[in-house]
């Protein structure tokens, strides 16, 4: 039987040993298990590649271990194929046991390890393992861990019993993992270090409980020596190891595919990278390469001169050092052909302006290389100041002229063969900017045209280009402010509406198929300045602030005035404040703004001016309140009256918040009798007062006082107002009214009248008189008061009701209050109006007299008699009505008749008007001849049925 620990544990701590013999001490034991590993890695042979075989079912045995001591618990994952990881579980607990400075789950070993046992930890551990590929977990059996009832283990110094290998080859760009955990009582804290002297970088990693050290991305620069340090109050305890970095080759040039001529030289170059450096090898077709005559070889280089079609072939170059080999292919063609211009002809037309330079390539594939000659026309060229044969073959005219338009013909030969190809030559005038865009200086808000016009050849096409600052304006976009202008040979720039960021460098570009052409001018916009800039209250006292702040931009023109604005919770907006100096220039930047209010809150803010005009105000500045000081503003409109008797009420209007100027504000009221000399002095604590009673049974009824009030603060009593005379309260009337009546004017309205009260000091003021009226209807409960001032005795009251008894009394009042009532009178009003308006109405119209005649109305029970009847008649354009009143059904207008005329008529009674007629309307005469109307001109108005009905039978011809 193999075990995956056998060695024998010290007293401060316990292992499970997976059923081996248990180690024997004289204070410690561990229980033999039934528990059995048969071994370690037993074979697999029905493995997958990539899989994980169950844990044998099997009962793990009872730990007992004392509270302090450290105890490591196996995990002896079953047989499996690829990298494992571990977790535990405690008990029923679904979640893992979580990492601490006491508890540890190395990756290594799968194992758990508890630092310091306490009672807490008591109960059943489970290993979980995963494999990773797989993707599959399994679980083993639990395992008991129970705590001895034979004491308790006392301190001691820390023991590693997790340690990373003493030396880690560590590859390039690899994570590197390092586990070191202790065992100890006090539990141990762990710190690591580079035994180099050099500091841990940066990029490390730990756990939480510091016992894996992460090192990403490793680097040459990180290899070396560390060190791990577990220590307690007993002790301290080292593990150390070397990792050493190691890189595969990678490639740091590598070669190409070639397609050169025979004859030719082959210069090939590869080179990797690694550690430790790689060697290189050359292979042709799968085949070692070795040195010969035209073949030479040294370390990542290859040559091989004077080239044949046999040295066509895939090439290689292998760079390896003892981690890895890594291959570069290319393949190398080696030519021999003929001129051919099949595949690159000549250009067919070249295209210059004169005075301009002109290359026509002439590049044949010909293998080896073909001699090259050219002809213009018939005629052949050869080199002059002018003309220039490039070793491409290529052919270069210099500051061309008219006379070198034409054919030109380029000849390729070699040993294989030769070839010719022919293009041709066009010249064109060249593109001048005749009107370039010139610098300018322009307010904001104007609008400016920037010219840039060109003379060119007619068949060429021109392009303008606009740019700003160096970026293009896309005009097709529609951008804001820009619009392009002109016709084919004009593009100049239009700006609308000009604003400070426009300001700047203005390039309009030409371009042609053959050129391009640039004129560039600086456009200066001047405008208001900027906003102040870090606005500061430097000191602040009651009425005083002293400021400071930046100026802005200037935008181009000087700066020649600041002026410095102020706002309060109390201001409409922001108001102009006094500074001293009185004016700020351009080159003030500090002020004292004068004449504020104590105890106020303020904000400022500057605003900048120049010869433009006045531009954007500052931000504001932070929120501050001036110093408090004694109130100097005295209550205004001093009055007062009133009241109960023994009291004289104060009355005043209050100060507003501004100019109370400091906490715990309130008023002094002063008062003395009239003809005294001593005043009398209250305080009124509330800010918002405005009245004050003072009351003395002493005082009598309508007693004159002097008044004063003051106002004051945390900081003293500030200003008095001027004296005001104030009277004392009064009592009520003492009298009632006598000889009250009343009497009824129609069905709507009553009259009562009384004389008046002779008062005195002691009978009471009166200042007017409260007529009360009701009805003797309890079901409406229907009351009204009506109040007349002086010594007003009658009273007219409107708005009732018909036919019904009213009560009326009448009572005086003073400012205290109302006296006795006199005794109630009451009277009925008159019935109701007739309802039935005048009908049957005739008229008869002859020159400046009108006769009217219409039916008595005949009245309802509940209806006052007719008494007579009201004409009421006016002009159609005029709002004046006249009225005529008879006792009979019928009479007679004497009326002008220029214009129509408007009549109606109504009944009048006892109960006042009743309903009208429909208006009538009585044209003028004029209208009623042209009309052809018989007009009758009888000398007295008949009351026959005869008159009636002819009056009836011309009223709708006349209408």
């Amino acid at each position: 039987m193999s075990c995956l620990k056998h060695a024998c544990f010290p007293e401060w701590m316990f292992q499970i040993t997976c059923g081996c013999t248990p180690c024997n001490h004289s204070s410690t034991r561990v229980n033999g298990g039934s528990f059995n590993l048969t071994r370690i890695f037993p074979v697999i042979g029905n493995l997958d590649a990539e899989d994980i075989e169950d844990f044998e079912t099997k009962t793990r045995s009872t730990v007992s271990v004392r509270e302090g001591q450290g105890v490591v618990l196996l995990c002896g994952p079953p047989p499996h194929f690829g990298d494992l990881s571990y977790a535990w579980t405690f008990n029923d607990n679904p979640l893992y046991v979580q990492e601490d400075n006491r508890r540890f789950v190395s990756q290594e070993t799968g194992n758990l390890y508890i630092a310091k046992v306490e009672p807490s930890d008591v109960g059943n551990y489970t290993c979980f393992v995963t494999n990773k590929e797989a993707q599959r977990s399994v679980q083993g059996p639990p395992t008991p861990l129970v705590q001895r009832t034979d004491g308790v283990m006392g301190e001691y110094e820390p023991k590693i019993e997790v340690r990373f290998p003493e030396t880690i080859q560590a590859a390039k760009d690899s994570s590197v993992k390092l586990e070191c955990f202790a065992l100890g009582n006090p539990v141990p804290d762990i710190s690591w270090r580079r035994l180099d002297g050099n500091p841990l970088p940066g990029k490390v990693k730990y756990s939480k409980s510091q016992a894996i050290l992460e090192i990403p991305n490793f680097q040459q620069e990180d290899e070396g020596f560390y060190e791990c340090i577990a220590g307690n109050l007993r002790g301290r305890n080292l593990a150390k190891g070397q990792l050493i970095f190691y890189a595969p080759p990678e490639w740091e040039q590598k070669i190409q595919n070639t397609y050169l001529s025979i004859y030719d030289s082959l210069f090939w170059e590869c080179k990797a990278s690694g550690k430790p450096n790689p060697w290189y090898t050359w292979l042709k077709n799968g085949e070692r390469l070795t040195p010969e005559e035209r073949i030479q070889i040294e370390n990542g280089t290859l040559i091989i001169t004077m080239l044949n079609v046999s040295d066509s072939g895939v090439y290689q170059c292998a760079a390896e050092n003892k981690y890895q080999i890594i291959y570069a292919n290319a393949e190398l063609r080696v030519l021999a052909s003929a001129p051919d211009f099949s595949k690159n002809p000549l250009k067919k037309t070249s295209v210059v302006q004169v005075g301009g330079d002109i290359t026509i390539e002439c590049k044949p594939a010909a293998f080896p290389r073909a001699a090259i000659s050219w002809k213009r026309g018939m005629e052949s060229l050869r080199q002059s100041k002018r003309v220039f044969l490039s070793e491409d073959g290529s052919l270069k005219i210099y500051n061309v002229t008219r006379s070198d338009a034409g054919s030109y013909t380029c000849t390729a030969t070699n040993q294989f063969g030769i070839a010719k190809n022919t293009g041709s030559l066009v010249v064109k005038e060249r593109t001048v900017i005749t009107i370039p865009p010139s610098k300018m200086d322009v307010t904001v808000g104007e609008s400016i045209v920037l010219p840039c016009q060109v003379s060119h050849d007619p068949s060429i096409e021109v392009i303008f280009i606009w740019s700003f600052n160096g970026d293009v304006i896309d005009l097709k976009k529609g951008v804001a402010h820009f619009e392009r202008i002109g016709g084919e040979s004009v593009g100049d720039l239009m700006i609308r509406n000009i604003q400070l960021n426009h300001s700047g460098k203005y390039l309009c570009t030409v371009k042609t198929t053959l050129e391009s052409l640039s004129a560039v001018a600086d456009i200066i916009v001047r405008g208001p300045p900027g906003p102040p800039e870090d606005v500061r209250v430097e000191h602040i006292s009651s009425t005083t602030s002293q400021l400071s702040w930046r100026p802005g931009s200037d935008n181009n023109s000087p700066i020649q005035i600041f002026t410095v604005q102020a706002r309060t919770p109390f201001s409409v907006g922001w108001q102009a404040v006094s500074t001293v100096p009185e004016i700020l220039n351009g080159k003030t930047y500090n002020a004292t703004v004068v004449g504020l209010s104590p105890w106020v809150e303020y904000e400022f803010r500057v605003v900048a001016g120049n010869s433009i005009g006045i531009g954007e105000p500052s931000k504001a500045s932070e929120l501050l309140r001036t110093k408090a000081s004694v109130p100097v503003v005295a209550p205004t409109n001093i009055n007062g009256g009133g009241g109960s008797r023994s009291e004289l009420v104060i009355t005043w209007e209050s100060i507003p918040e501004e100019l109370q100027n400091g906490e715990e504000f309130g008023y002094i009221i002063m008062l003395r009798p009239v003809g005294s000399t001593t005043w009398t002095k209250e305080r009124v604590p509330s800010v918002e007062s405005s009245r004050f009673v003072y009351r003395n049974e002493s005082i009598t009824p309508l007693s004159p006082f002097e008044v004063k009030v003051g106002v004051y603060n945390n900081e003293g009593e500030g200003s008095l107002s001027t004296v005001s005379i104030v009277y004392s309260g009064e009592d009520e009337p003492q009298l009632a009214p006598r000889g009250t009546s009343v009497q009824s004017f129609s069905a709507s309205e009553m009259e009562v009248s009384w004389n008046a009260i002779a008062w005195n000091r002691n009978t009471g003021r009166v200042l007017g008189y409260e007529v009360l009226y009701w009805t003797d209807d309890s079901k409406e409960s229907m009351i009204g008061k009506i109040r007349v001032s002086g010594n007003v005795t009658t009273k007219n009251i409107t708005g009732l009701k018909a036919n019904t008894i009213y009560f009326a009394s009448v009572r005086a009042y003073n400012t205290a209050g109302a006296g006795p009532s006199s005794p109630p009178v009451n009277v009925t009003t008159k019935k109701s109006p007739p309802s039935q308006p005048p009908a049957n109405i005739a008229w008869k119209l002859t020159n400046s007299k009108l006769c009217l005649n219409w039916e008595h109305v005949k009245t309802m029970e509940n209806e006052s008699e007719v008494l007579g009847y009201k004409i009421l008649y006016r002009q159609n354009r005029q709002s004046k009505t006249h009225i005529l009143e008879t006792n009979n059904t019928s009479a007679e207008l004497l009326v002008p008749f220029e214009e129509d005329y408007l009549i109606e008529i109504r009944t009048v009674s006892d109960g006042g008007d009743g309903s009208s007629s429909e208006e009538i309307r009585i044209p003028k005469m004029s209208s009623l001849s042209s009309r052809g109307v018989p007009v009758l001109e009888p000398s007295v108005c008949f009351l026959s049925i005869v008159i009636i009905f002819y009056c009836f039978a011309i009223q709708p011809l006349i209408r």
